[in-house]
């Protein structure tokens, strides 16, 4: 089915909205659908089994949501810190934001690293002790993707892993250069969570390490997310070389977010990675913040607003959406929450 054809099934004016550039944007409400076979929704699906179920299939990402019992719209909360963190300004405020930065780099390092090597970064030498409570890695047995051997993916995969563990080691030490201690890597959990995901979308357990595919489509749903944190929380910060680090860290995520759009357009994956986009957006609020990667046709690389400028999300929004339910406290990659004082 060919872009026009998918606009008019799903009842979307083709005129709804359009990109830089000219190009017509893909309909930022795509409706999905519970299948209706209870076989189906035990069984792993691969990729392309992914993307003919999203495109066949009818419910809206609400409805899915409240089906789940994920938890209830409480849109007046959505700009709000704890109190801990409110109470805090300057350089307390500050460590908070690089300590909640570095809950998100434990579960990007954590998901790259698994999926290259088949272990967890402690297994590099990377430190994961700190305040707070420690958890382990939920994952399944096995879980380095199969990729093609010296493959563009594969390359990907590896510096992006490298990447996000140095994230991990540079946050723990600017904390204690700054006297502060870091948090320890919470409980994330990388196996139950994605089959929560894979039921929201209506298709069953997803497994992010069966396939190449899967695995873009899986890093798809974390990469958007740490930018917009990154981009919400410069505003925050006070001291100008910690300014200076995160936007540095946030170029970085930028960069990897943009790889895997390209990889999703050239593997052919826009309708899911729609569908994750649409589900992303149904848990950060009312307005529309969160963009797919565009069609066969008319991609869409770098989501901007208007001004060409990356949206922002506050700490709830990107707590939202990690913990799987609006304003929920733990969930989803962190089943007991994060650690530090921006936690709910």
């Amino acid at each position: 089915m060919d872009f026009g054809a998918f606009i008019c099934h799903w009842g979307f004016p083709l005129n709804q909205k359009t990109y830089r550039y000219g190009y017509p944007a893909p309909p930022l409400k795509l409706k999905f659908s519970k299948l209706k076979s209870e076989t189906i929704k035990s069984k792993k699906m691969n990729t392309k089994e992914l993307e003919e179920n999203l495109l066949t299939h009818k419910t809206t990402r609400r409805k899915a949501l409240r089906n789940l019992s994920l938890a209830a719209v409480g849109a007046a909360a959505l700009q709000k810190f704890t109190p801990q963190a409110l109470a805090q300004s300057g350089p307390g405020l500050d460590v908070a934001i690089l300590n909640f930065a570095l809950n998100l780099e434990y579960l990007e390092a954590e998901y790259y690293t698994y999926a290259v090597t088949g272990a967890g970064i402690q297994a590099q030498g990377v430190a994961v002790n700190g305040s707070g409570t420690p958890g382990s890695v939920t994952i399944k047995a096995n879980p380095a993707v199969p990729f093609a051997s010296g493959g563009i993916i594969q390359q990907y995969a590896t510096e992006i892993a490298a990447d996000e563990r140095a994230h991990v080691t540079f946050l723990r030490t600017a904390l204690m250069a700054a006297g502060a201690q870091p948090v320890a890597r919470p409980a994330i959990d990388l196996l139950n969570s994605f089959n929560t995901l894979g039921g929201l979308l209506g298709i069953g357990n997803f497994d992010p390490f069966a396939s190449q595919g899967n695995f873009i489509l899986g890093a798809f749903i974390f990469e958007d997310v740490g930018v917009t944190a990154f981009k919400g929380a410069a505003k925050l910060l006070t001291n100008r070389n910690i300014i200076e680090n995160a936007a540095g860290i946030l170029a970085v995520e930028a960069y990897h977010a943009a790889n895997i759009r390209n990889v999703i357009i050239q593997l052919g994956l826009q309708a899911t990675a729609q569908g994750i986009s649409d589900l992303r957006d149904s848990l950060d609020g009312a307005d529309d913040r969160d963009q797919g990667v565009g069609t066969v046709g008319a991609a869409n690389i770098v989501p901007t607003d208007a001004n060409g400028l990356v949206y922002s999300r506050t700490t709830r929004q990107v707590l939202n959406i990690v913990y799987g339910g609006v304003n929920a406290a733990n969930g989803l990659f962190y089943p007991n929450g994060l650690n530090g004082t921006i936690v709910a």
